[in-house]
């Protein structure tokens, strides 16, 4: 027999048997077998239903080069078993011998595709690789030559001898045929052979971004107010026909060559920000485009914030937007896709948290509301008979406590417990929350003893029964003892000092009835305690006649 090379799937003979058996049973149905001669899996043979013969094929291409003749041992059984009374057959097996026709074969290009990369702009006559072939006919030496099937651009030149391809001119970087920085031609090898057999390979050139542009502002000019923190500003952005990584994103500054503008105008980036980096790995080949990685994003859920590098994968900002008072997370959808693009997909999620910063100014909430101050006039029952200040400011339950008589003392007094400094002297008031000294202290016992403190600045003692219960204070046009109280830095405001009495808890006074409770109410007349003026007119209420 005899089989061509670099072919496959091609009949190479048949092979007969004889069985006697019933035709088309199982005990008659070959089944064929090779047992030799074939390590690689080259051939393999099969039963005709019809003719019960044995049918060789070639199931990978055979190379005359490499081996011109096969010796193959075949074995042949029924497909039922054979009973075990039944005779041998001494021609079970069989050697069948495939001989290799030499034929002219089509070149074969050592690399292919081929992957090279050029510099933007390249000048004409610049070399950009040597695409080579090999012809695997050794028996039947040929000469090669070259030549282009595919340029659309009309841009590279080949040697038609030896391959070699450089360019002829200047590429464009707006052509059409550059997808994603890569062009793409098709070369092809022929031998001159009759008839002639031709290979065809696949050029892959990624063009090199340069810089050889410089960015553009956009807007060329505007308009600014000269006062400052007045106005909108003015938003700029910038275009460069470069690409990554050569172009965007951009940075902007004041021109150094005019440095007082730096004194009067400031510059604030708000977007094209590095975010976070896609990467993808593909277990393709790295040499060829089936591991040709492309980065896009599909969805982002609203406003197109985001931008990703179709070949790095860089994700960076590009307007102005976020604000993570208003969105605070955002989900993009992203995928890459192998062949340039072209070919599988495979998608992920990319989750953007935005970092808090502090642009919010603090704002009062609410309406504004506002409180109205009375006069200390008509008090009710039911409030504590305490007098505070409209201004003061202090700490809260404390502030409910009234203060000892016992700090009503005279300024001569306090004088005379230290040296005299030519200064007045110092208020200085005890810590919240300090317990107040109890001191005990006799009753008064008559009302005289509140109006001679009041009136005179150093009351002389009155024996019981020389004066009336109500006599009036004996120099009514200087109270020298009020006024005393009133400019006394030592002692509470001057509306605490008409307090008769401390009541709170742990005071030894007793309530507002406790003045003299143990006299009858006959034995005194708190009438003239209307003459005393409006102070007083609340113990006249009291204890006044009605």
């Amino acid at each position: 027999m005899e089989a061509a090379e670099a072919v496959s799937g091609v009949d190479v003979g048949r092979l007969e048997v004889e069985d006697r058996d019933l035709p088309g049973s199982p005990n008659w149905a070959a089944r064929f077998t090779i047992l030799e001669g074939d390590p690689d899996g080259q051939f393999t043979i099969r039963t005709d239903p019809r003719t019960n013969e044995g049918v060789l094929s070639v199931v990978k291409p055979l190379d005359y080069e490499s081996r011109e003749r096969y010796d193959l041992k075949v074995a042949v059984q029924n497909e039922a078993p054979l009973q075990a009374a039944a005779p041998r057959a001494e021609r079970s097996q069989a050697r069948v011998s495939v001989q290799v026709r030499d034929v002219n074969e089509a070149p074969v290009f050592q690399e292919n595709p081929l992957r090279t990369s050029l510099a933007e702009g390249a000048a004409p006559g610049t070399p950009v690789a040597t695409f080579s072939a090999r012809d695997p006919d050794t028996q039947q030496p040929q000469r090669l030559s070259y030549s282009k099937d595919y340029d659309p651009e009309d841009w590279l030149q080949v040697d038609g001898a030896t391959g070699q391809v450089q360019t002829q001119r200047v590429l464009s970087p707006a052509s059409p045929f550059l997808k994603d920085g890569w062009y793409r031609a098709i070369i092809l090898a022929q031998d001159d052979a009759s008839p002639p057999s031709t290979a065809t390979g696949t050029l892959s050139i990624e063009i090199l971004e340069v810089n050889d542009h410089a960015p553009e502002l956009s807007p060329p000019w505007g308009s600014l107010c000269s006062t400052p923190d007045r106005g909108s500003g003015l938003l700029l952005g910038a275009t460069d026909e470069d690409l990554p990584p050569h172009g965007a994103p951009f940075h902007f500054q004041l021109s150094p060559r005019v440095p007082e503008l730096a004194r009067n105008w400031s510059l604030s980036q708000v977007n094209g920000t590095y975010v976070t980096r896609a990467e993808a790995t593909d277990a393709d080949d790295p040499e060829t485009d089936n591991a040709a990685l492309r980065y896009s994003i599909l969805e982002q859920g609203g406003p197109q914030l985001f931008s990703i590098d179709p070949l790095t994968g860089e994700i960076r900002t590009v307007q102005v937007g976020l604000d993570r008072e208003v969105v605070a997370v955002y989900n993009l959808t992203l995928q890459v896709a192998d062949m340039s693009g072209d070919g599988l997909t495979a998608t992920a999620s990319a989750i953007i948290t935005l970092e808090d910063i502090n642009d919010n100014a603090p704002e009062f909430t609410g309406d504004q509301q506002s409180w109205d101050k009375r006069l200390l006039h008509g008090l009710q029952d039911d409030l504590r008979d305490n007098i505070l200040n409209y201004d003061e400011q202090g700490g809260g339950e404390e502030d409910q406590d009234a203060y000892d008589m016992d700090q009503l003392r005279h300024p001569a007094e306090l004088a005379a417990l230290g040296p005299s400094s030519g200064r007045p002297p110092l208020r200085r008031d005890a810590p919240f929350g300090r317990a107040r000294p109890q001191v005990t202290r006799a009753l008064p016992t008559s009302p005289a003893d509140i109006a001679d403190f009041i009136n005179d600045a150093s009351p002389q003692p009155v024996a019981e029964g020389t004066r009336p219960a109500c006599a009036g204070p004996e120099t009514p046009a200087s109270p020298q003892g009020l006024e005393a109280a009133d400019s006394d830095p030592s002692v509470p405001p001057y509306d605490t000092a008409l307090i008769y009495d401390y009541e709170g808890d742990g005071s030894v006074a007793g309530t507002l009835s406790s003045i003299l409770s143990s006299l009858d109410d006959e034995d005194q007349d708190y009438s003239c305690l209307r003459e005393w003026g409006p102070r007083f007119s609340r113990l006249a209420d009291l204890y006044g006649p009605p």
